[in-house]
């Protein structure tokens, strides 16, 4: 029975195979013809007339069922379609629609004088560049269609210009996708609009996809492990943001009311506001270092000749609270100072209000110090007199301590006696100290993030406050390069301060503190010497307090 089998399945094979051959297969020609025989090519295009001898009656027509302007069918290339504002020059393609580059004129790539504006767009194939489209299945598995512009270049003229591209393009599915965007002369935000038309004789399902697909917008933010440089979504009023790390894991979808979903670095951002927030959710994953956002919309049915239309708003631009304020949106969300963001918010405020007198980051950063030392002024007054205070009973104290060596009960006891007596509180040089870390880190937040330092000088070696001191001398000097300047007066500065601040009654403390001169200024090595520029000048402001206390005391 199974010799049976065998038999009879290879005469059906040969059967196939015979039937294929003389029913499909067409027959054999002499060489010359056969060159015109198989689907038309582009080598077959550009052969010499005589070597082409099948008449154009021979080649096969496109079946009528599928459009004339079908990407299934075209085969020309898609156009890159240059457009133009006062605030950036983008380039869109027609190979996917998507953004090819998008380069912010008020902004460089790096201090270099030939460096160029500042580039966002860092992916180059046509389903990651940002702003791709696609309609029943995502980005990565969706047929990319060739587009049709309107027009070759986009320009806007005046202060109050608008301008608008439209881009037509027909899928094998008969699916027929127009995408229409809309720029300000002045403005960073571009509307997008983007309409499905169901031009075949079936019904379509499926949800719409727009995707951002981003690369760190430097290779700083891509090592930095102090700044966050990642997808940032705006859901339910919450600002989430998630590490790229996370996503090599496991892949992430975010639903609720999306306001907007971003790729961020330290000063700019790539960001997507949905106008039907409530049936929007979010797509993420990463591989390596490049990052995935993508926009998915709720399942529509598209009947034959049905539309729909979806509609979102973009920015791509810098994390400038006032012009983020501007677009609307909630994007000022993104502008994220953590848990010190209430008090952080005013300072940036009053160093943007400040600099429109004085037209000099640094300036203001000194005026910003000696309005905070002023108000604060009172408080370290009280702590500084403490610490004097403390050190005047300093010989009473070691009395205390070599008396009741071997009862601590005891020795605490009198000690807090001895306190009693001279009104004296032993935590109150502390005091101002401790007032001092939120202010410090509510600054150190501002001058790490605020775009508005970034390539801001102040004087002399110091041509970026957002970047580490370095005075450079002609060495590489190994691990800094140049000589932190800046820093080491900061350590000096710190140094004269313990100098004529009271001795701590602790030995164990003042040895401590003997040694945080030195710490801090290694800490401060590779900060941003804004922030180093505030804590020198606390630090003069603190000893020239210092000295009119001592000099109180001893009249």
């Amino acid at each position: 029975m199974d010799t049976q089998r065998v038999l009879l399945a290879v005469v059906l094979s040969f059967a196939i195979l015979m039937g294929y051959q003389y029913f499909f297969v067409p027959p054999a020609v002499e060489p010359p013809a056969q060159t015109g025989e198989a689907t038309p090519s582009p080598a077959t295009d550009n052969a010499a007339p005589a070597a082409v001898s099948t008449p154009p009656a021979a080649v096969p027509a496109a079946p009528a069922t599928i459009p004339e302007n079908s990407a299934a069918i075209q085969t020309r290339p898609g156009r890159d379609i240059p457009v133009e504002t006062n605030l950036f020059a983008a380039v869109l393609t027609e190979n996917g629609g998507g953004v090819k580059s998008f380069r912010l004129k008020k902004y460089q790539e790096s201090m270099a004088a030939d460096s160029g504006f500042k580039e966002l767009v860092k992916t180059e194939n046509a389903p990651e560049l940002p702003l791709f489209f696609s309609w029943g299945v995502e980005p990565g598995q969706a047929e990319v269609p060739v587009f049709t512009a309107d027009a070759a270049v986009i320009t806007t003229r005046g202060p109050a210009d608008q301008a608008s591209l439209t881009m037509r393009a027909t899928l094998a599915s008969g699916l027929e996708i127009t995408r229409v965007l809309s720029v300000d002369a002045e403005n960073y935000l571009i509307r997008l609009t983007i309409d499905v038309h169901n031009i075949g004789a079936l019904p379509l399902q499926g949800a719409p996809y727009l995707g951002l697909t981003n690369l760190p917008f430097s290779a700083d933010e891509a090592k930095q492990s102090i700044l966050f440089a990642g997808p940032a979504v705006l859901v339910n009023d919450s600002l989430q943001e998630i590490k790229p790390a996370d996503l090599l894991k496991e892949k992430k979808t975010v639903a609720g009311q999306i306001d907007w979903a971003a790729y961020e670095g330290n000063y700019f951002m790539c960001g997507i506001l949905p106008a039907n927030k409530d049936k929007t959710s979010v797509l993420l994953s990463a591989v390596g270092d490049k990052v995935s956002t993508v926009l998915a919309g709720e399942v529509d049915v598209l009947q034959p000749q049905a539309q729909k239309q979806y509609a979102y708003s973009v920015y791509f631009g810098p994390k400038k609270v006032s012009i983020l304020k501007e677009a609307g949106g909630n994007l000022e969300r993104i502008v994220n100072f953590g848990w010190f963001d209430k008090m952080a918010r005013p300072v940036l405020y009053l160093l943007n209000f400040l600099y429109k007198y004085v037209h000099n980051y640094g300036v203001a950063i000194i005026l910003v110090t000696v309005l905070i030392k002023m108000i604060l002024w009172p408080v370290a007054q009280k702590g500084m007199k403490s610490m004097k205070n403390m050190q005047a009973i300093q010989p009473k104290i070691a009395k205390v301590r070599e008396k009741y060596k071997d009862d601590p009960n005891r020795m605490n006891q009198e000690m807090m006696n001895l306190y009693k007596t001279y009104k004296i509180n032993p935590f109150g040089g502390c005091l101002p100290m401790i007032l001092q870390i939120p202010v410090f880190f509510a600054l150190y937040k501002v001058l790490l993030q605020a775009i508005e330092l970034r390539h801001a000088p102040f004087m002399l070696w110091i041509t970026d406050l957002s970047a580490p001191d370095r005075l450079w001398v002609g060495l590489n000097l190994p691990y800094l390069g140049g000589i932190p300047i800046l820093t080491l007066l900061m350590g000096a500065s710190m140094f004269l301060q313990q100098k004529l601040s009271p001795a701590p009654a602790d030995p164990t403390q003042a040895k401590v503190m003997m040694f945080l001169p030195l710490i801090f200024t290694f800490m401060f090595v590779n900060f941003a010497s804004g922030l180093v520029l505030y804590w020198f000048v606390n630090n003069l402001l603190s000893i020239a307090q210092q000295y009119l206390i001592n000099r109180s005391t001893q009249t």
